[in-house]
This record gives structure tokens, C-alpha cells and sequence, in this order.
């Protein structure tokens, strides 16, 4: 019952390097009984971000860049507690964990380049325009009264 289902893909063929995960249990708050005060449920999930070499050097920079806000010491934690089976918070922490890595590794979108507008368009737009202008200025009731 130890393993866990599978290696956890980033993207492509990374994925979490199993040797390099650290768990931590704790006791979770939350509902379940009894028991709940005796078994370690929330799981805390660190992965070393700055000394890994699982990751592709590109990637590992991107997500120390994208995730500074929240490494300490280059260190990523992830955390799961809403499970009441510490297996299967686990399993929701490694999800996490890849689905954060995924998202910080991700290339950079490709600059938008701006469209041009047609100028039948612009010209169309106007002269629409100059029409509804005509239309409102004969509203003017000087003539009939």
C-alpha cells in the first residue's frame, strides 16, 4: 500500500521525481471522529525546486521565477488535508504539486501581433456615423410647429 498510482507527469515525459519528494504528515483539522486526534491525515508535500535535477534547466529557472513568491529557500510546499485517508491526501498533494509545476514550466505565450483594420471598415464606420449625425440634427423642430 506504499506506492503511489503511478509517476506523476508534468508534461511531455517529466514527471515528479519520486526520490526527490519530501512528506511530512501532521494531524488534520477538520471532521472525523475519534480517530481523527490519532492519525497523521494532512499531508505536507516539499519539493526542492533549486536543486533538483529532474527538470530540464530551462524549466527550473521559469518556475523559480514564477514561484519566488512562494519557495523558501528554493524549496516548494504543497499541502492536502481535505481527504480524511492520509493516502488519499497524498495523492491530492502530488496531484497539486504537478499541476503547479506544469503551470510554472510552461513557455512564456507568444507575443499577440495587433491586426490591421480594413479601411472599408473604418470608412464604413464613418460614414454610418456622419449619416446618424444627419439624422439627429433634422430632429432639430424649428420647420414644424
Amino acid at each position: 500500500m506504499d506506492h503511489m498510482s503511478g509517476p506523476y507527469l508534468i508534461r511531455g515525459s517529466v514527471s515528479l521525481p519520486e526520490a526527490e519528494l519530501m512528506w511530512r504528515f501532521s494531524r488534520s483539522s477538520g471532521p472525523g471522529g475519534q480517530h481523527v486526534n490519532t492519525s497523521d491525515s494532512q499531508v505536507e508535500l516539499r519539493f526542492d525546486l533549486a536543486r533538483t535535477e529532474a527538470l530540464p534547466e530551462v524549466w527550473k529557472q521559469r518556475a523559480l521565477a514564477k514561484l519566488a513568491g512562494r519557495l523558501v529557500d528554493g524549496v516548494v510546499t504543497v499541502r492536502a488535508s481535505e481527504h480524511r485517508s492520509q493516502w488519499r491526501n497524498r495523492e491530492a498533494a502530488a496531484v497539486r504539486l504537478a499541476a503547479l509545476l506544469a503551470e510554472a514550466t510552461a513557455p512564456p505565450p507568444k507575443p499577440r501581433r495587433p491586426t490591421r483594420i480594413p479601411r472599408g471598415i473604418n470608412e464604413r464606420r464613418l460614414r454610418e456615423k456622419k449619416q446618424r449625425s444627419d439624422t439627429k440634427r433634422g430632429r432639430t423642430g424649428r420647420d414644424w410647429g
